[in-house]
C-alpha cells in the first residue's frame, strides 16, 4: 500500500480525506511544525498544487493535497478559489456563511462545490482528480455537522436537507470531496502497482 502525508492543515478536511481514502493510501498526517503554505495560486489545481509540493519536498514521501470552491452563478463563479477567504483573510466559517448569505439577497441561487484531489510524488508525478455537486445555497444557515459552508448548501441530487442536517457518510456520498476522493482512489487501484 502507498505510503502517503496528507498535506491539508485543516482538521474537519483530514478527517474526510482520511475516511474516504481508508483502504487505498496508508495516509500519514501532515507534520505539525510545517508552515502553513500561502495559497495564492488562481486555480484550485495550482493550491492543490502548492500544498503538495511543500509537503512532499518537507517529507520526502507523496504527499495529497485538495482544494476546494463554491462556485455561485448569480456571482459570476464567485467566491471559487477564494471560497475560505470570501470575507477576508481573516475570515471565519461563519463570516462566509453570513456574507454569502448577504451576497444571494434577492438573487437566484444555484451553485456547485467543486474539488480537486491531487497526489504528487517525490520525481514530480501527480495524479490529478475532480470532483463536482451542483446544488443551490440555502435561505438560511440549517444543520449543525460539518464544516464550512455545509449548513447552506443543498445537493441537487439530494434529499432538500443541508449537508450539515446529513451523515458523515450521506454527505460523502453526494459531495464534491467525496466524488473527488473516490475517483482518485479508483485511479491508485488502476496505477498504484506502477506508481
Amino acid at each position: 500500500m502507498l505510503r502517503a502525508v496528507c498535506a491539508s492543515a485543516n482538521p474537519h478536511k483530514v478527517a474526510e480525506i482520511f475516511e474516504l481514502m481508508g483502504g487505498v493510501i496508508d495516509l500519514q498526517p501532515r507534520p505539525a511544525d510545517l508552515a502553513d503554505v500561502v495559497e495564492d495560486a488562481d486555480t484550485l489545481v495550482g493550491n492543490a498544487r502548492l500544498k503538495a509540493v511543500a509537503v512532499c519536498a518537507a517529507t520526502g514521501l507523496p504527499a495529497l493535497a485538495d482544494d476546494t470552491g463554491l462556485e455561485v452563478d448569480a456571482l459570476n463563479g464567485a467566491p471559487g478559489v477564494r471560497t475560505a477567504r470570501f470575507a477576508g483573510e481573516q475570515a471565519t466559517d461563519a463570516d462566509n456563511r453570513a456574507k454569502m448569505l448577504r451576497e444571494l439577497n434577492g438573487k437566484a441561487r444555484t451553485c456547485r462545490f467543486r474539488t480537486v484531489a491531487l497526489l504528487r510524488f517525490p520525481d514530480g508525478r501527480e495524479i490529478i482528480a475532480e470532483g463536482v455537486c451542483e446544488g443551490r445555497v440555502a435561505e438560511a444557515e440549517v444543520g449543525e455537522r460539518g464544516f464550512g459552508y455545509d449548513p447552506l448548501f443543498i445537493a441537487r441530487d439530494g434529499d432538500g436537507r443541508t449537508f450539515a442536517q446529513m451523515s458523515a457518510s450521506e454527505k460523502h456520498e453526494l459531495s464534491h470531496r467525496g466524488k473527488a476522493f473516490r475517483a482518485l482512489s479508483e485511479i491508485l487501484k488502476r496505477e498504484l502497482p506502477t506508481a
